[in-house]
């Protein structure tokens, strides 16, 4: 049985899990803006308190407004397809045929996709929930009901980076309230609503705080290394890995040389017409080892 088949009901998860992270965020301004720090501020009794709510409330909007344009960037662009100039005349029906190529070319030794029956670049897999080979692919992401690769890899980096500063703000502003919680249930002094989407508020985002500080080292260490998440089992044991050009050459393979542009889900066009990796196509690889 191909279980590879029922893959593509991971994009109807996905539209779920979009629906998902709208649903933490409501709950996450309710409690924050809504309930807890907005009163504060429009009350005005103490001003070093109001301050510092002002200051909260605009943090968590900054935040927000970044996440929700990092991700929405991330849904809507195409992490980039094998074009069709890319073809070449390798006898499709065969892939040890393929395989065996020696058209090594502008952009190195080139693999073949039995399954797209067609030739694809360098760091190019085939992902079986979308069914299409994905140039420079880290991994299909259900969160985003989109692939992660060469032209959105920066959007959802800087998508996680935002979410776990969202996240961590959240966890960090609702701690008091959340402590409070406790002594006000057994007063009834709060409504109950109140007390659920604060409770709810704090414990999803401390869990996504959890979750996220995994991901976001561990993608960390791949880009230092110039690695996604499928090569990591591809590299073997490598000591030295072609494509690790050094930790700032690695970092501007992904975010570009814009120092102005690396926090905001776009790329210059110095960056989109200089940069080759960007276009998933063709990467540099180390002098000092044979390509």
């Amino acid at each position: 049985m191909n279980l590879f088949r029922f893959c593509s009901g991971l994009k109807v998860l996905g539209y779920f899990m979009i629906l998902l992270v709208f649903a933490v965020v409501s709950v996450s301004y309710y409690a924050v803006v809504v309930s807890t720090w907005w009163p504060i501020l429009i009350n005005g009794d103490h001003r070093a308190l109001s301050v510092l709510a002002a200051l909260i409330v605009f943090v968590f909007h900054f935040l927000l407004i970044m996440l929700l344009w990092s991700y929405f960037t991330v849904v809507f662009t195409d992490p980039g397809s094998v074009p069709e100039h890319f073809r070449r005349e390798l006898g499709s029906d065969s892939f040890e045929a393929a395989t065996t190529s020696t058209d090594q070319g502008a952009f190195g030794s080139l693999g073949y996709c039995s399954k797209c029956r067609n030739v694809k670049p360098p760091r190019c897999h085939h992902c079986s929930v979308c069914q299409r080979c994905v140039l420079k692919m880290d991994h299909h992401c259900v969160w985003i009901v989109n692939c992660v690769g060469a032209r959105n890899y920066k959007f959802f980096l800087l998508f996680l980076l935002y979410t776990f500063l969202e996240t961590m703000l959240d966890v960090v502003v609702l701690l008091p309230s959340f402590i409070e919680f406790f002594s006000q249930a057994i007063k009834h002094s709060s409504s109950p609503g109140k007390l659920a989407s604060l409770v709810l508020a704090f414990v999803l985002n401390l869990a996504f705080v959890l979750s996220l500080l995994c991901f976001v080292v561990m993608h960390l260490s791949l880009l230092s290394t110039n690695t996604t998440s499928v090569e990591v089992h591809e590299k073997n044991g490598e000591v030295r890995w072609k494509y690790d050009l050094g930790k700032k050459k690695n970092f501007e393979q992904v975010f570009g040389k814009k120092k102005s542009f690396w926090l905001l889900p776009l790329y210059s066009k110095d960056d989109l017409e200089g940069l080759t990796s960007l276009q998933g196509l063709e990467f540099p690889t180390r002098s000092d080892i044979d390509p």
